[in-house]
């Protein structure tokens, strides 16, 4: 490995989000320790970048257990530059908080928060002897609006934006910069374009996005490859919104028949 080449750790690593995070990143000449817990998906996106002359290592695991984050930190080699908590979902779900239960709190804690805590405690250590670093965290657009059918989502979500404020604050002096992403209409595996769409007529995206399309996964990569480089040498502390204007421009509102609720228009 070249002396100068960066070291980067991306959780979530294959799919979606996380792989165009992980192929931009050694597209950019990095290591890319990639932890993921789908091992088929993880081999498909190291093979990938391996053929476009990219370096990854794989660390198979789920991130919110302790074993799987002390395979992550002992595949670093030696320093850490980036790291990439992007492990987050809103499942599992349930009709309405009133349904929901302690369990699925707890899980939803365990998927969008603590790993964060997790990783980020063991490997801050590491940015703070080597005095540089930068931690880019995976939130949501919804931990700034009202998600009626996902309250304890959001509010775990929001609990990342602010530990990214917070720990910013705290770590900024040893050269350590933290800042977060906060994605929506991604077009994913998870959440693909005919899910999104849901009966919805193709060609009226620019009536509920401002930027008239839905979100792919390089467009969420590319925000998070510029707040790991130095371009972004004087940014900390924010999450930026990566969601084509929808923040700004929508709210939510019960569907006209009374089945729930809707952020996207209904054809008049």
């Amino acid at each position: 490995m070249s002396e100068n080449a960066r070291v980067s750790v991306v959780t979530g690593g294959a799919l979606g989000i996380g792989g165009a995070i992980s192929r931009r990143l050694a597209a950019g000449g990095d290591l890319v320790i990639l932890n993921d817990i789908d091992a088929d998906a993880a081999a498909r996106t190291s093979a990938g970048i391996e053929a476009a002359g990219g370096r990854c290592v794989t660390v198979i695991g789920d991130i919110v257990e302790d074993e799987t984050v002390e395979r992550v930190v002992a595949a670093v080699p030696g320093r850490v530059d980036v790291l990439v908590n992007n492990v987050g979902d809103f499942r599992p779900a349930a009709p309405s908080f009133q349904d929901s239960t302690p369990d699925q709190w707890q899980r939803l804690y365990e998927l969008n928060l603590l790993h964060v805590f997790k990783l980020t405690h063991a490997l801050l250590p590491m940015m703070i002897e080597q005095r540089s670093g930068s931690i880019v965290n995976n939130s949501t657009v919804e931990a700034f609006r009202g998600i009626p059918g996902h309250p304890v989502y959001s509010a775990f979500n929001a609990g990342v934006s602010a530990f990214t404020r917070s720990l910013a604050v705290a770590v900024g002096r040893h050269g350590v910069r933290v800042n977060a992403i906060a994605p929506d209409l991604a077009n994913t595996e998870q959440t693909p374009v005919e899910w999104m769409r849901r009966g919805y007529d193709e060609g009226l995206e620019h009536t509920w996005v401002p930027l008239a399309r839905f979100g792919e996964p390089d467009d969420y990569a590319a925000v998070v490859g510029f707040l790991a480089s130095d371009d972004a040498r004087f940014v900390t502390g924010h999450t930026i919104p990566v969601d084509g204007g929808t923040l700004a421009a929508s709210g939510w509102f019960v569907r006209a028949d009374d089945q729930g609720w809707t952020n996207r228009p209904h054809r008049a």
